[in-house]
């Protein structure tokens, strides 16, 4: 199947005629096409979106609010259809697409559309000076959202609903590997009546389509999600154009279990937070440090349910994990496993490429449990993104904030244990913009999302995001 990019509200094929090879990871075949898209390209998606931002950016928000919900109910709607599409185009098992992605999707639109009509402006009396000042909060303009490949259609929407709601108009870039649900979101959006050129997606490569949105002396924010090495690239070029940026970057974030933990909830929630999603979350607890008196009984209880994890086709129901989302990656984590074991780390369970029968193309890898006997090895220190944990013991709280801390990255955190104090300490002295205490992965979309150091600039979510896609003005009367 070839897609199209969609612009001005229209399915059309790339100016140059050029195309890409789409995979499906369940089997490693090319099942088909989607457009490599060039600057002509970006640059008719930012014409139709400046066409539309001046009647958009003043359309009542009321109005705003209403296609938004439309889009959420629409989602909803084609739940079976878009989340076989996620599975297929992403390789992770077809009730987690069901489950999870699309109705995260939903959910942002819908948040969105209800967050928009709560966004207030400030203002402040300026006592004894017969002043007044207020604070107006207009859209930017035309605004860039490049999306990755774990989560597709969740953090495309993530990123395009707050952008729309706040009255700019949108030149989006979903991942190559993963651009099937982005491509019928197009369809979805003009049902639902979103007017034309509001929402622009153009697909194509990251060096070359999304380098040509970055780039784009016009287009005046940039929304990234992916990995640290690209994050870098895109604030070196857009810096100096002083356009606004929002970069969400990688992960290696610790998962810190002490005695004290509910220890059935801790086990339960410690095997989603390792492998949910094949391990392709930025959030994955990849770090396990467990206190040493429960190390030994941990690790045998660990190692034991991780047995059971079926590792299978996508759209078969017993399936936990499914495909990796590409070949080159399933390669990169497989090195890893190589080079654990050359700086003396003990394979546990796991670490090798798995044939499935009937897909014996497909990319799938077991689920990797790692010994490590210090935290400065490579694979405690560099983001995997795969199925694939280390475990080490500890002996101290200050013992292992250290350690929890001593990464170049600062996304997220977890924390087992019910010492009230305990949790007070280390969630002050942690360097992550996410701790959680006794659960994982538990989020509230009015909360702000971002990280600290190489995890990236800036937060998402609820009025944070509608902060980032709107310029503050200050107006002052004096009467």
């Amino acid at each position: 199947m070839n897609i199209q990019n969609y612009i001005n509200g229209q399915y059309t094929n790339p100016i140059s005629n050029e195309w890409i090879d789409n995979y499906n990871p369940s089997n490693g075949e090319i099942y088909g096409q989607i457009p490599n898209s060039s600057k002509d390209d970006v640059e008719a998606a930012y014409k139709a979106a400046k066409s539309a931002f001046k009647q958009w950016s003043q359309t009542p928000i009321e109005e705003r609010s209403r296609i938004m919900l439309r889009i959420s109910e629409l989602i909803e709607a084609n739940l079976e259809r878009l989340a076989e599409a996620e599975s297929k185009d992403n390789g992770k098992p077809l009730w987690l697409a069901k489950a999870v992605d699309i109705p995260r999707a939903s959910s942002n639109f819908r948040f969105f559309a209800n967050a928009i009509t709560q966004f207030a402006s400030e203002s402040h009396e300026s006592v004894g000076l017969n002043a007044v000042n207020y604070t107006l909060r207009q859209p930017i303009g035309v605004v860039g959202c490049i999306s990755p490949w774990n989560l597709p259609l969740y953090l495309f929407s993530w990123k395009i609903a707050p952008a729309i709601a706040a009255g700019n108009c949108v030149v989006a870039k979903p991942s190559e590997v993963t651009p099937m649900t982005a491509y019928l979101l197009g369809e979805i959006c003009t049902k639902a009546g979103l007017p034309n050129g509001v929402l622009n997606i153009v697909h194509g490569l990251g060096g070359s389509t999304g380098q040509a949105i970055v780039e784009h002396s016009d287009i005046k924010a940039i929304s990234f999600t992916g990995g640290t090495t690209t994050g870098a690239h895109i604030a070196r070029v857009a810096a100096p154009m002083f356009k606004k940026l929002s970069l969400e970057l990688g992960g290696k974030n610790p998962n810190i279990i002490f005695a004290d933990c509910d220890y059935e909830d801790m086990l339960t929630t410690t095997i989603r937070s390792s492998f949910g999603n094949q391990g392709q979350i930025c959030l994955c607890g990849s770090r396990i440090f467990v206190e040493k008196s429960i190390y030994e009984q941990f690790k045998t209880d660990f190692v034991n349910v991780i047995k059971n994890q079926k590792v299978g086709h996508p759209m078969a129901e017993e399936t936990k994990i499914g495909a990796l989302v590409s070949k080159p990656h399933l390669e990169k984590v497989l090195n890893y496993v190589e080079i654990a074991k050359e700086e003396g780390g003990k394979v546990l369970y796991g670490g090798h490429k798995l044939t499935i029968e009937g897909h014996e193309n497909g990319y799938y890898m077991e689920p990797t449990i790692i010994e490590v006997s210090t935290d400065e090895c490579r694979v405690n220190q560099e983001e995997i993104f795969g199925p694939v944990v280390t475990i080490m013991p500890f002996e101290t709280e200050e013992e292992v904030l250290a350690m929890a801390n001593k990464v170049n990255y600062g996304l997220s955190a977890t924390i087992w244990t019910n010492d009230l104090k305990r949790t007070m300490r280390m969630t002050k002295e942690l360097q992550a913009g996410i701790v959680w205490v006794n659960t994982w992965l538990m989020r509230d979309l009015r909360t702000p999302f971002g990280g600290v150091k190489d995890s990236g600039v800036g937060r998402e979510g609820g009025f944070e995001a509608l902060r980032f896609f709107t310029e503050p003005k200050n107006v002052c009367i004096k009467y």
